[in-house]
């Protein structure tokens, strides 16, 4: 199995990056947080990778950082999640968020990803809930979707949102603070 590559980013894609390393170029798929993420054509980087195989196909699926590689592995190993509808769910908030959504038993960010059900995301929290605790972290989850409906209300996509929650710093505190703080973000962007 290919742990991780390390070479120069010759190509970026929408869906997709190509990493030359020993002279092989290597396809690897990721999402668009790590698309985003990672260094300009050209550059060195280093992903780490997930194989999948199926009868006429083999892909590799890239990652910044081994915890999201792992869980994209866990995800991937759920009856009805296939790696796309894996990364897509990877897309959806940062994975600590997404961890305290799944394990709080939070259905509606796994519902936004494409090809994913009310049952399949049920799915999904029952398989996972006892793996990632019931305990804690709710509470930042639910904030997080009440600045995604805020945004939402005054407008911007669910990309702007999504983008905005993203780069929220994690020692902002209370709905109202990280929607404050979320639209001083989208504001820089437009």
């Amino acid at each position: 199995m290919i742990f991780s590559i390390e070479g120069t980013l010759q190509l970026k894609a929408l869906s997709y990056i190509v990493v030359e390393a020993n002279g092989v170029g290597y396809r690897v798929r990721v999402g668009t947080e790590t698309l985003k993420n990672l260094p300009a054509q050209g550059e060195k980087a280093k992903i780490f990778t997930s194989l999948y195989q199926r009868e006429n196909d083999i892909e590799l699926y890239g990652f910044l950082n081994i915890a999201e590689m792992e869980f994209f592995e866990v995800l991937n190993n759920i009856s009805g999640i296939g790696p796309k509808s894996a990364l897509g769910i990877l897309n959806v908030a940062p994975l600590d968020t997404l961890k305290r959504a799944i394990a709080g038993g939070q259905i509606e960010y796994l519902t936004k990803v494409s090809g994913i059900g009310k049952k399949t995301a049920q799915r999904v929290i029952i398989e996972l809930k006892e793996k990632l605790g019931a305990s804690g972290g709710g509470e930042e989850f639910g904030e997080d979707e009440d600045v995604m409906r805020a945004l939402q209300a005054l407008g911007y996509s669910l990309k702007e949102a999504r983008d905005a929650i993203h780069a929220l710093p994690k020692d902002i505190q209370g709905a109202e603070k990280r929607i404050k703080e979320a639209l001083k973000i989208v504001g820089r962007g437009s």
